[in-house]
């Protein structure tokens, strides 16, 4: 790899291939120490093309969840099955890994500056400011969807289509346009744990002993000529497990508390 290659974004690949082993090395223990991850499925990993393939996933911190998919797809890909055994994956990870997030997340200090250099596709929420729903939403920025058409060009992209940490929000339309119109090979990742582990920015550990669940499901069936943006959008939800069909074996009364969700989606599975 020569000292100034950069990707198509114009970062440097040495710089972030060190940074990936520094934060790698770092937030490790994260998930194979303080706390266990569980993982299922990363035999799909290994089968999947180089590029042009889009993850979907539910959120539950800023950060700590595409950390641990950092983590995840490494290990996969370097031949272990379901386990972050042995960071010597680190040491040649795959460097054409980018995630979505919102601009105001990654601008809103030194070290989420950091970790977007690692792949941070940066965009304008239009339905939310400062953290909070806005009733005019905003145009969408073109230079927002090219630069996903980019990544997915180049190789493969994370996203949370809910736009949101909180549980059972809509998905947004905007990823059902973005696999209509890129064609990629979509592959769902359900997670849980993350919440009760992690402060809401996933930057501070806050509880240990929890067990998370890190679940890769087999890429959706979708019709790209004919789905319609409305059946994308739920084949989505109900591989991510965020379809409203999943509340109904919750009490009502219960839906008010957000912080017992992660709860009873344990007990109820």
């Amino acid at each position: 790899m020569g000292l100034l290659k950069r990707n198509p974004f114009g970062h440097i690949l040495f710089i972030k291939l060190w940074l990936i082993r520094i934060l790698g090395a770092i937030t490790h223990r994260r998930y194979r120490g303080f706390n266990e991850l569980q993982i299922d499925g990363s035999e799909i990993i290994k089968a999947l093309p180089d590029t042009n393939v889009l993850f979907i996933s539910n959120h539950q911190t800023y950060f700590a969840d595409v950390v641990a998919m950092f983590h995840v797809f490494n290990a996969s890909l370097s031949g272990r099955e379901d386990t972050i055994k042995n960071i010597g994956y680190l040491w040649r990870p795959k460097m054409n890994m980018y995630y979505v997030a919102a601009k105001e997340t990654m601008e809103s200090g030194i070290l989420p500056r950091i970790m977007g250099y690692v792949g941070a596709i940066t965009v304008q929420r239009t339905w939310r400011a400062k953290g909070k729903d806005v009733t005019e939403k905003k145009e969408v920025n073109p230079n927002d969807t090219e630069n996903i058409k980019i990544a997915l060009a180049d190789g493969w992209v994370i996203t949370f289509p809910q736009g949101t940490t909180k549980s059972f929000k809509p998905v947004r339309k905007g990823t059902a346009h973005i696999i209509k119109q890129h064609r990629p090979i979509v592959v769902p990742i359900v997670i849980d744990g993350f919440r009760r582990s992690f402060d809401k920015k996933g930057l501070r550990l806050k509880k240990k002993g929890i067990l998370q669940s890190f679940t890769i499901k087999e890429p959706l069936d979708i019709d790209y000529d004919n789905d319609t943006i409305e059946q994308i959008v739920e084949k989505v939800e109900y591989a991510i497990e965020q379809h409203a069909s999943f509340l109904k074996v919750i009490p009502v009364e219960v839906l008010e508390e957000q912080k017992e969700l992660d709860k009873l989606r344990q007990w109820n599975y």
